[in-house]
């Protein structure tokens, strides 16, 4: 490792210098807290490791039945793909590309890019185009949602009890090993060590320590971008706003283009789109004894009666609490950033993170509908579809992480700079 390169804090923009960690150590931002690098022992191998084996029972969890739901001598199973084909065949595309994308798809992408990039690092090979590969890879990890799906599972197992005799499926069991595997994965994997290893194999010079002054505390003031894919330090042309990292080619900005106007723009679509989301049906549910409709709000209150109240405490503070929560702290975000607030920083620094990590776990309601609706079709006993709730609800969550995407935290920070005094 370079010892006396410069990185910027990607959080707040902070200039600071790297230095050498300990095993298992982690570098933060002396400013705002943020992690800026970390150490993990052995990152390659391990990650290497965990990612195969995920790869293995993602597939043995694909190819065999989730749950099943016996009813009269009758079974019914599902796939998780067979469970959002049902959702695709019922009408409801927009939930089932949702449902495909976050818990199939992405996933997948996930554990290939990441199996590309360290298999040939670890015999001492460079793998082609890691640059694309590896922007492609911080793209796709947000979206990839195989721990609320596990427990929207759990979630549905509880509800499905209530109306027959459940039999738990194998892969269930392996989703579960899946979402152990990614989180190790994820803990070991370090982008930093990767890009590391790549420049030292490619000779590379490294980031242009030494271009800025003691008085530029900023990489902006310095006149540097930092870019976000792979953390590299770059002097833009003379006179540039924007340019390529000379490093893995993504887009460079001093600042997210429009992000104060995106943000907006994704936080009053998602406003707009909570009232239905919470006032209209997720499920529609035919029976024997007639028909009924059921809100988020009446799916708490039945878990909340039948005794499971733990699950009905995370499936309110999941489905109602958080989005709400989400959209104000958005809101407070933009807001303060917008009128240069310079009031406490780091707390709303904190925000913003704490916002990043719950928005996923919004979904969880999401992934219970898709189970039910896959498993309770017994034609004239009992059907369930899902309902236009359900729809706005996914839209919600969706439209609440793009918002959070599109916020730059660098804006909190710069009202702290002289030249807003």
């Amino acid at each position: 490792m370079n010892t006396g390169r410069l990185i910027a804090c990607h959080e707040c923009d902070l200039l600071q210098r790297e230095t050498v960690l300990s095993a298992g150590a982690t570098a933060r931002c002396r400013r705002c807290g943020a992690m800026l690098y970390r150490s993990p022992p052995a990152s390659v191998d391990r990650a290497l490791a965990f990612t195969l084996a995920a790869i293995v029972l993602f597939a043995v969890a694909n190819a065999f039945p989730i749950v099943g739901l016996s009813v009269n001598g009758t079974l019914v199973e599902t796939t998780l793909f067979g469970a959002a084909r049902v959702l695709y065949d019922d009408g409801v595309w927009p939930l089932a590309g949702l449902v495909f994308v976050t818990t199939l798809l992405m996933p997948l992408l996930d554990m290939v890019a990441v199996t590309y990039v360290l298999l040939p690092l670890r015999t001492g090979h460079i793998p082609r185009r890691p640059d694309i590969v590896l922007r492609v890879l911080r793209r796709v990890t947000p979206w990839g949602m195989i721990e609320v799906l596990i427990l929207g599972m759990l979630v549905a197992l509880v509800k499905l009890a209530a109306i027959a005799t459940v039999v738990p499926g194998i892969a269930m069991l392996a989703f579960g090993g899946v979402m152990l595997l990614l989180a190790a994965a994820a803990s070991a994997f370090d982008p930093h060590d990767i890009w590391t290893r790549i420049d030292v194999a490619r000779s590379a010079a490294g980031a242009p320590a030494g271009q800025t002054g003691a008085s530029a505390r900023t990489a902006a003031r310095a006149g540097l971008f930092v870019c976000h894919d792979c953390g590299l330090l770059s002097k833009p042309a003379s006179h540039a706003h924007e340019g390529r990292c000379p490093r893995c080619g993504s887009p460079l900005h001093f600042r997210k283009p429009g992000s104060i106007a995106r943000t907006w723009a994704f936080v009053i679509a998602a406003m707009v789109l909570y009232i239905p989301a919470n006032m209209l049906p997720v499920m529609d549910t035919s029976s024997l004894f007639g028909a009924q409709t059921d809100t988020i709000l009446s799916g708490v209150v039945y878990l909340w009666t039948s005794g499971s109240w733990p699950l009905a405490a995370i499936v309110f503070i999941a489905s109602i609490a958080v989005p709400m929560l989400k959209i104000m702290a958005l809101v407070f975000l933009v807001l303060t950033a917008q009128l240069h607030w310079r009031w406490l920083p780091e707390r709303r620094t904190r925000i913003y993170r704490l916002v990043e990590l719950v928005g996923r776990w919004s979904m969880l309601d999401i992934y219970v509908i898709t189970i039910l609706v896959a498993l309770v079709q017994f034609n004239a006993l009992a059907t369930i579809k899902a309902g236009p709730g359900a729809i706005a609800f996914g839209a919600v969550v969706v439209l609440t992480m793009f918002a959070a995407m599109s916020f730059d935290p660098r804006l909190i920070w710069d009202a702290m700079e002289p030249d807003h005094e």
